[in-house]
């Protein structure tokens, strides 16, 4: 929900629902990145509430649009890092398997020493006095 002025769009608060600190902030941090920003902030107005207010000021840009603009790239921003997080996972599985792979064909060339050598030993005609 906008609280806006309609004779200044360049300055307005949005209303976000359902939503707490981890995502007004993120947002928070993204319009402050953007040089069309005078000012940006949230407050949640009482912990039981389940909303948090962003106050966004620009030097005229209309403060919906820059608002929008700082979600998309923050949407964007958390594709990167997923996409980066799941390539690290994948790669981390692949050198599990190479490991517990390598690992079984150590516990297998053991074995093959073991059975060598007690064959070997089966095979020796040991006398007894």
């Amino acid at each position: 929900m906008e609280h806006g002025s309609f004779t200044n769009d360049s300055d307005a608060s949005f209303t976000l629902a359902e939503e707490d600190h981890t995502l007004a902030n993120a947002v928070r941090f993204m319009l402050n990145q953007d040089p069309r920003v005078t000012l940006a902030g949230y407050s949640i107005p009482h912990p039981s509430l389940e909303c948090v207010n962003v106050r966004v000021q620009t030097t005229g840009d209309p403060a919906r649009e820059v608002l929008k603009d700082a979600c998309q790239e923050l949407m964007l921003m958390n594709r990167h890092v997923r996409s980066v997080f799941d390539k690290a996972v994948s790669e981390f599985k692949v050198e599990q398997a190479r490991l517990a792979a390598e690992e079984e064909e150590k516990k297998k060339a053991e074995e093959e020493e073991i059975k060598k050598q007690r064959d070997l030993l089966a095979s020796m005609d040991i006398e007894s006095d």
